[in-house]
């Protein structure tokens, strides 16, 4: 999948040396999900983590902050193990209106290629959530290659 063209996207990527599969189940995974979804630039201190893993169904990610806790929330739209993830994105970060974000998983011999493209985003929050998948995916590789 790929994002459309003229739509405000942001696009990161990261190849993790871990099958697909362990990277797939990661994102679906409540206890994983709490153990890597957690920022350190923001001081994220834990997560609680809700998922009903199925299309059409919600997510939930409270990251536990000092200045107090911060939601994202949002609907899958497509699970297609171990290749493709989409769901909505709805935080205050964001605006308050639901974004969409595609993640695949390419293999690439004995690793595989994570791309994040995060779709929909208000203008001034992209370098933001750019840095956030980033640093999100050097701590998701952390908790799959342990």
């Amino acid at each position: 999948m790929s994002a459309v063209a003229g739509i405000p996207t942001i696009t990161v990527r990261r190849r993790i040396a871990a099958p697909a599969q362990r990277i797939f189940d990661a994102w679906l995974n409540p206890s994983f999900l709490a153990e890597w979804f957690r920022p350190r630039s923001s001081g994220t201190l834990r997560s609680t983590v809700k998922v009903d893993a199925q299309v059409g169904g919600a997510f939930e990610i409270v990251m536990h902050v000092p200045s107090g806790p911060v939601r994202h929330s949002g609907i899958y739209q497509t699970i297609d193990a171990p290749r493709c993830l989409v769901f909505t994105w709805n935080s205050r970060q964001g605006g308050q209106h639901d974004s969409l974000v595609t993640v695949e998983f390419r293999p690439d011999g004995q690793a595989t290629e994570v791309v994040i493209t995060h779709e929909r985003l208000p203008e001034e929050v992209r370098p933001g959530h750019a840095a956030g998948w980033t640093e999100l995916l050097e701590l998701l590789e952390t908790t799959v290659t342990a």
